[in-house]
């Protein structure tokens, strides 16, 4: 299960914020990554590859075959050399993903990377209307950096359930380092049909301050509304499928990632 990083194109070293976005929860991470890749026009400088990758093929809109992937982009804003992960998937099991995250890191060291960023849900039982945005860190530097000016309604630690994934492990091991790294966490519904644009519209407002990118957040609003889902059509269409399951009392989450 181990994980090899082609080198595609030139590669910015020194300076590096990496911000990762796989697939997870309401597919927050992914939507808020690849948003910054298209609007930062950001370049691919790395492919990764695995014999753990999933044995499926995707048939895209013409027609053709493409493997599952996970690609490293790159873009330069306001001094920064921005490193975004995006990709099809996760790693698959749990000694994969550690093989993952540890080849990200020993990529990183040698570009002399800075920070790392990692983007995920947290999984709620109701759709939220205006969904709530938390941090963790491993560092407390790090959290109060990049948490402060955000409004949460609880802390993160409130929630029962670990965070799952590289959206987890990346800054687990990271800590271990010492490469400052920080989780940022929206709220969005648990239904793996769900797709959770309003968590990840928070999220790409937050870091459009937080690292100065230069973006319009009525633009941020325009570009992705298109995308949005009608919240009153959806929890009706979900109430129907699940208005016989008994609910507790209390809210809880399955699953952060």
């Amino acid at each position: 299960m181990t994980w090899t990083i082609d080198k595609i194109a030139r590669i910015p070293t020194g300076n590096s914020i990496l911000i990762e976005g796989l697939p997870g929860v309401g597919n927050v991470g992914k939507i808020a990554v690849e948003y910054l890749i298209d609007k930062l026009k950001a370049k691919k400088i790395y492919e990764l590859r695995s014999n753990d990758l999933p044995h499926y093929v995707f048939v895209n809109e013409k027609n053709i075959i493409e493997l599952p992937s996970i690609d490293i982009y790159t873009t330069k804003v306001n001094g920064n050399n921005i490193l975004l992960i995006s990709g099809d998937i996760q790693p698959t099991s749990e000694v994969s993903c550690h093989n993952f995250c540890n080849k990200i890191l020993d990529t990183f060291e040698k570009s002399k990377g800075k920070e790392i960023i990692t983007i995920g849900g947290i999984a709620l039982q109701e759709v939220p209307s205006n969904p709530g945005m938390y941090f963790t860190a491993n560092s407390i530097k790090m959290l109060k950096k990049y948490s402060a000016g955000a409004k949460t309604k609880r802390e993160l630690h409130e929630f029962i359930g670990p965070i799952l994934g590289v959206t987890g492990l990346l800054p687990g091991l990271a800590g271990k380092r010492n490469i400052p790294a920080i989780t940022i966490l929206a709220e969005t519904f648990e239904s793996p049909r769900y797709i959770g644009i309003n968590g990840a519209r928070k999220i790409i407002k937050h870091l459009n301050k937080k690292l100065n990118l230069n973006l319009k957040n009525n633009k941020i609003d325009k570009e992705l509304e298109n995308s949005n889902l009608d919240i009153e059509d959806f929890e009706e269409e979900i109430f129907k499928e699940e208005q016989k399951v008994q609910k507790p009392k209390e809210d809880s989450l399955n699953y952060i990632g």
